[in-house]
């Protein structure tokens, strides 16, 4: 591919983001996600055409997600989403399959896309950590994904293995099994936040925090971000 190809195709990625929140934000007023009777009302005319197009959302939720992560998207409140509209179990396995899928995409093209002189640049800059890192470069980036990436932000964290010319293989068993802790978690959260929507005609901090399908997942997270904290520790900060 010549490099007028790539910058024309580069210029066509930037558009379709742009598009992609000016709709989002044309469609969506912040000031009703404050509304408790919109979210509400909203969410059950979702849950309603869920249960009656049960195939066809889940196909169109996860063409969705992929998109969403081609276009550098956050994925921590897709997989609240999953939870929220599939449940805790299903909607695990339909996110973590979509962002597996998602990321392995992006990887893949930004791989093609930031091969040169660029790369080789950066790649001379970081020669030992890259040999470090291919002795075992699916347990490193399946313990990178557990630990949510250090910090940093999801598609940042989908690219960064490019400076590494990880394996496209070992990058997608390694996401699809890192990743599924904490999208468990996430998703039983937003399970439980379906279940005190429909059960309550109003929300205050008690009524939220009493809920086991509350603080349970909460205090999973907690667990997660704690194992995070002991493996970036003791793996990560000693390497």
């Amino acid at each position: 591919m010549n490099k007028n190809l790539k910058q024309k195709l580069g210029i066509i990625y930037i558009l379709c983001v742009g598009i992609l929140l000016f709709v989002l934000f044309s469609y969506l007023d912040l000031k009703d996600l404050t509304d408790y009777s919109y979210i509400k009302n909203k969410s059950l005319i979702l849950l309603e055409f869920k249960s009656q197009n049960f195939i066809l959302f889940s196909f169109l939720f996860f063409i969705f997600i992929v998109i969403w992560i081609l276009l550098l998207g956050f994925a921590s409140p897709l997989a609240l989403v999953a939870g929220y509209v599939f449940g805790k179990w299903y909607g695990t396995v339909i996110s973590v399959i979509s962002l597996s899928i998602g990321c392995t995409i992006l990887y893949s093209i930004a791989l093609y896309f930031l091969k040169g002189k660029s790369l080789e640049y950066l790649e001379n800059k970081i020669l030992k950590y890259k040999y470090f890192f291919n002795k075992n470069e699916f347990i490193y980036f399946f313990l990178f994904r557990f630990i949510g990436g250090g910090g940093l932000p999801f598609a940042l964290q989908n690219i960064l293995p490019v400076l590494f010319s990880m394996k496209i293989k070992n990058y997608f068993y390694a996401t699809f099994l890192g990743i599924i802790p904490v999208t468990f978690v996430i998703n039983a959260l937003g399970s439980g936040i379906e279940k005190l929507i429909k059960n309550n005609e109003s929300l205050s901090l008690l009524i939220i925090f009493k809920d086991p399908n509350i603080y349970f997942p909460c205090l999973g997270f907690a667990i997660v971000v704690l194992l995070s904290f002991l493996i970036k520790k003791k793996i990560f900060n000693k390497s």
